[in-house]
């Protein structure tokens, strides 16, 4: 393989895996514009070297494919993607291609919203279904998760006989800023971006979650249309808004390609002031009589052109790096830097990601730096331009916020603060505590807890079993009754069993079945404290991560100062499981679907006490699949390994 052949196929790897990554998983690695350059270096090579070309080549696709988690659609009309230009020389260029085979053309100019790309269907003025672009042929039908979004109309205000529309579902950037906030509360792993959260909320299999995250859409084409005849692109838009549709929010018809190149200077300037993601603005030819004789390659129209907007860098000073402590204990660093004006707004702190990071760019305070706004929505510091220190910036070994020592885990690029009861991280594991598979405390949901917090009655994780009552009784919202029901519940908490304690405690890769897991072997909360790393080894189902995170844990005086408070305020330290007898012992079940009468935990709860145990995955190792309705890929996999499947019936049976 010479030379030549090696970059296509190598550009056509990294093509594939970051498409992968953007489309499908919505977790892109790199930026929209590295992704461009790679791409049009790509398609350069292809067009010098035709001996390389292929037909499965990512020049050749649309990025997306459908997720076999939900039912396929194949689109009548291709949804296709869009050729990107990256200078007004290359926009000249569309406009003397499109001359060269029509004449008497208009323009229309719009935003290009950065979202996920979807079909909406409706007959007879009525929604039937909407599905995702996918990769341009087949997409995913995704019709419940649309419907629950407020500018989707289930009913348009004439009944038509047919009509398909494509719109791009985003995220508004306020919705962005709380679902991050939520996130992080939560320990979750935040969204990269709006696009990246509002192609993860669409793909959700619960509705509910889908609704909860503030999604909007813009709808800018007609893919068919039954009973009107429209003969223009503008035409078009303008009847979409009076049936009801939320179209682009402005779209501008231009006689020339001079006036459509002001115009998207227009929106560049604006674009800083949205309350949504741009990434481009996009020029389409208004006749669709004209739209019919230029055609389309395999992936682009060629009468539409998308203008991508470069990612704006500026110079700046670094004054300082300051470093913050998340709610899951991660400390985070970020540059305050002299003011810049960036992409429409000033920008006076940008991230630094990691302690690895600085290293590697070799960044300290006092150095100028080049500062980017990553997806036009977080500042990262790109590089460093001039050095004014021979040091690089260290974290400190101590939380800036309780000063307990902070810890670096292996194969993690994160410093984290372990200590239980760091101010920093107490309203999220609070919130944890007393959560329904930790201590399940009714009455202490997140946002009373927050309330609490803020008016002093919770300090740290002991004072939940410490409440002022009466001073409850007496906060606005809140009577006698309702604090005597949070008595009760924090009352019976404390009979918990010890596994429930241990994960309530918020130990790092200590999930719900871990801490059962030691709780069953170990028995009592003074052998869980007391056990090495090498006692914990001993679990089946523990590795060295999980049992140095326990030894960890329990290692710091935070940590003993807590327990031996709850174990004064009478919460239970011990197992009270018991296994019945051993009939399951040896045996690996996994549960999937809906139960008829068993929810999945009961059903958990009837294994481990016949001493067998339960896995999330299906294996060779797996004895029996026990599955209810709606049994999805765990099914698939179980009959094609040639596991045993049981229903409810037959599972009970065995426990007779």
């Amino acid at each position: 393989m010479n030379e030549i052949e090696k970059k296509i196929k190598d550009l056509r790897a990294s093509l594939r895996y970051h498409s992968d990554r953007y489309y499908n998983d919505d977790a892109p690695e790199i930026e929209d514009y590295e992704y461009d350059m790679m791409m049009r270096e790509l398609i350069a090579l292809e067009e010098k070297y035709p001996e390389y070309d292929a037909v499965d080549s990512p020049t050749k696709k649309v990025g997306g494919k459908a997720d076999n988690s939900f039912e396929s659609v194949v689109h009548t009309v291709r949804m296709e993607s869009l050729q990107d230009a990256f200078s007004k020389d290359e926009i000249r260029e569309f406009d003397r291609r499109v001359n060269e085979t029509v004449s008497n053309r208009h323009y229309v100019v719009e935003p290009k919203i950065d979202g996920l790309s979807v079909s909406l269907e409706y007959r007879d003025g009525v929604f039937v279904r909407g599905s995702t672009r996918g990769d341009g042929d087949v997409g995913e039908d995704v019709s419940g998760n649309l419907r629950v979004i407020h500018n989707i109309p289930l009913k348009l205000t004439r009944p038509i006989p047919y009509i398909e529309v494509r719109g791009e579902v985003y995220m508004p950037k306020k919705s962005f800023e709380k679902v991050v906030d939520r996130q992080l509360l939560n320990g979750e792993k935040p969204f990269k971006n709006p696009r990246n959260a509002a192609a993860g909320s669409l793909r959700q299999k619960d509705s509910a979650i889908a609704a909860g995250r503030g999604l909007d859409i813009f709808v800018f084409n007609i893919q068919r249309i039954e009973g009107e005849n429209l003969t223009s692109h503008k035409a078009s838009l303008d009847y979409l808004k009076e049936l009801g549709f939320n179209t682009v929010p402005f779209y501008k018809r231009v006689d020339n390609i001079d006036d459509a190149i002001v115009e998207i200077d227009r929106i560049g300037e604006e674009r800083g002031t949205l309350e949504f993601d741009i990434d481009g603005a996009v020029i389409k030819v208004d006749e669709f009589s004209n739209r019919e004789i230029l055609g389309s390659t395999s992936k682009y129209p060629k009468w539409a052109v998308a203008f991508k907007y470069p990612p704006e860098e500026k110079q700046t000073k670094l004054l300082d790096i300051e470093i913050a402590v998340g709610r899951t204990g991660v400390l985070t660093p970020t540059a305050i830097l002299e003011s810049v004006h960036l992409a429409g707004t000033t920008v006076s702190r940008a991230t630094l990601h990691n302690q690895d990071f600085i290293k590697e760019k070799g960044i300290a305070i006092g150095d100028i730096v080049t500062v980017r706004k990553a997806g036009d929505i977080i500042p990262e510091v790109l590089c460093v331009n001039e050095h004014n220190s021979d040091s690089v910036y260290i974290f400190p070994t101590r939380c800036p916020s309780c000063n307990e020592p902070v810890i670096r885990e292996k194969d993690e690029a994160a410093i984290r603060c372990i200590n239980p009861e760091c101010p920093a991280q107490l309203l999220r594991n609070l919130i944890h505590f007393c959560s329904r598979d930790a201590m399940d405390i009714e009455g202490l949901g997140p946002a009373i807890i927050e309330n609490f917090v803020d008016k002093g009655l919770i300090k740290n994780t002991f004072d939940i079993y410490n409440l002022d009552y009466d001073k409850i009784a007496g906060l606005d919202g809140f009577k006698e009754t309702s604090a005597n029901n949070i008595r009760k519940s924090v009352e019976n908490s404390k009979s918990n069993d010890l596994s429930r304690l241990i994960f309530a405690l918020g130990i790092r890769h200590i999930g719900a079945k871990a801490g059962k897991l030691l709780a069953d072997h170990f028995r009592d909360m003074d052998a869980v404290m007391s056990a090495s790393a090498e006692d914990i080894l001993a679990i089946e189902g523990y590795g060295q991560i999980m049992a140095d995170s326990v030894v960890s844990y329990f290692a710091t005086d935070s940590a003993k100062e807590l327990i031996e408070k709850l174990k004064t305020a009478g919460v239970n330290m011990k197992s009270t499981s018991q296994v019945k007898d051993e009939r399951f012992s040896g045996m690996t079940f996994v549960l999937t679907g809906t139960l008829p009468t068993l929810k999945r935990s009961e059903a958990s709860k009837i294994i481990e006490s016949y001493g067998g145990k339960t896995s999330s995955s299906v294996s060779k190792k797996t004895t029996y699949v026990l599955a209810g309705e709606e049994a999805g890929s765990k099914l698939d996999k179980a009959n094609q390994l040639g596991i045993d499947i049981l229903n409810e019936e037959q599972f009970l049976e065995m426990t007779k």
